[in-house]
């Protein structure tokens, strides 16, 4: 893939909004909408099916959160709809920096990204992006769970 495809898919701070659960363009989205296309009415069989197997007792649970998936509709974190509940700097700091990704900038690594939890993320992701490229990170990123 190319780089400005790349730029379209993995957010500023390393994230990939493509394989995020939130995201309108998204995989999971798109599986999402496409298992529950094909579990059509199925509820007539889980209630069957939970006579065998008590996990299909909650299968309307299963559904509502499927359902949830697929109606994904954030726009990505480069975007002004962006709808991520995360409070990241780099949503915002990125296009006052002109940079695609936060290691790009001068300032690299600064103390904007002061949560605890997405610091760490943020640091292993850029350093990951810097040391390798950006091209062979995406590829990198591709072959692991996002979450």
């Amino acid at each position: 893939m190319e780089y400005q495809q790349i730029v379209k898919e993995i957010a500023p701070c390393g994230l990939d909004c493509r394989r995020c659960a939130g995201y309108s363009q998204g995989e999971i989205k798109e599986h999402s909408t496409k298992l529950l296309n094909l579990l059509g009415n199925y509820e007539r069989l889980a209630k069957i099916m939970s006579d065998h197997n008590p996990a299909f007792s909650d299968y309307q649970s299963f559904k509502e959160i499927l359902t949830s998936f697929s109606q994904a509709s954030c726009a990505g974190c480069r975007n002004d709809a962006s709808a991520c509940p995360v409070d990241c700097i780099a949503k915002t700091c990125h296009k006052e920096k002109e940079v695609d990704f936060c290691f790009q900038c001068k300032e690299y690594p600064c103390s904007g990204q002061n949560n605890p939890m997405l610091r760490e993320r943020w640091l292993q992701k850029n350093n990951r992006m810097k040391e390798i490229g950006v091209v062979e990170f995406y590829n990198e990123q591709k072959r692991i769970p996002r979450y």
